[in-house]
């Protein structure tokens, strides 16, 4: 008698492929998380297919449990990278449905099935499920589009001091980077200075909202900073021309304050840098500065967000 686990499977992966899915993501590993998305067990029928919204560790666990298959958690990044990311260009999945503006980088991130998605299962094996699927193929690319549209709403703009407007991902980390470039640099700075530099926390690809969201690097390389030292950069880095300073600003909400420890790894990545350095420590609020303060550098600044006129210097005993 085959082992219904493998039928499961088996079926998952007709599902996938007549969606038409790559062959990266009609493979075992695809077809385990879809299961998972369906709360789909070896002996449930595809009409009892629901769509809970599941974090990338309860997909394993519910894979582990379920079906057997013990992904270690070095594999996380392989699902949401390999199998959801595709899942959810594809219209097949939607990520933070309970929260849009939830954080990329968030713990609470979570994935669940797309409502067009769930007649086809419900009429799989023996019912119009191929006619449900066409229907969604034809419908499919409006679909994204308004996801996407969707997602672009929820970004954060940023206005550069030289008028360029960039996005970043959502999320308190990001939200803090604009407020540095909005209210810090125009009070702090020469005409709120040049920047050379904003990570965006909350993804991995430059462009689409990477840790590299924008970079000046020949800028960067006439004032000594070079290419190489470029990750060990902080949050935000904004030069002031009239005063030869670079300002060094790092986010607490990302990367904690400009410790001791961070302000050595800094100074010696930009040991051959040719202009003066101001170390900045940058806070949401007073609560977070009450957090860190015992963490902050001697010698370097702090700046908090709801009470932007001012600057703390920590000047050393």
């Amino acid at each position: 008698m085959i082992d219904s686990k493998i039928i499961k499977l088996g079926e998952a992966k007709q599902i996938l492929k007549a969606l038409k899915l790559p062959k990266g993501q009609t493979n075992d590993r695809s077809a385990w998380v879809f299961l998972a998305l369906a709360n789909i067990l070896p002996n449930s029928d595809w009409n009892e297919a629901e769509a809970p919204l599941l974090p990338t560790y309860l997909i394993m666990q519910f894979i582990r449990s379920n079906y057997g298959m013990d992904y270690k958690p070095n594999s996380r990044e392989t699902i949401r990278r390999r199998t959801l990311h595709q899942f959810e260009q594809a219209g097949i999945v939607e990520r933070n449905r309970d929260n849009p503006k939830r954080a990329t980088n968030s713990k609470d991130n979570n994935y669940s099935l797309n409502e067009p998605i769930m007649p086809i299962l419900r009429e799989f094996p023996e019912g119009d499920w191929k006619s449900r699927i066409d229907d969604f193929l034809i419908n499919a690319p409006s679909l994204i589009e308004r996801y996407r549209r969707k997602r672009n709403l929820d970004k954060i703009p940023v206005k550069l001091p030289n008028g360029k407007e960039l996005t970043l991902s959502p999320g308190k980390h990001n939200q803090l980077h604009a407020n540095i470039i909005h209210e810090f640099c125009p009070r702090f700075i020469q005409d709120g200075g040049i920047v050379l530099y904003i990570g965006d926390t909350a993804s991995s690809r430059v462009g689409e909202g990477g840790k590299l969201m924008y970079l000046e690097t020949e800028y960067l390389e006439k004032i000594g900073v070079s290419p190489m030292s470029h990750e060990k950069l902080p949050d935000v880095v904004v030069y002031d021309p009239v005063n030869k300073w670079l300002f060094l600003i790092e986010a607490v909400t990302s990367h904690g304050p400009v410790s001791p420890k961070r302000w050595m790894e800094m100074e010696n990545a930009l040991k051959d840098c040719t202009v003066g350095k101001v170390y900045v420590t940058a806070f949401p609020n007073t609560s977070e500065f009450k957090k860190n303060v015992t963490q902050i550098a001697w010698e370097t600044e702090v700046w908090i967000a709801d009470n932007p006129d001012h600057m703390i210097h920590f000047n050393s005993p």
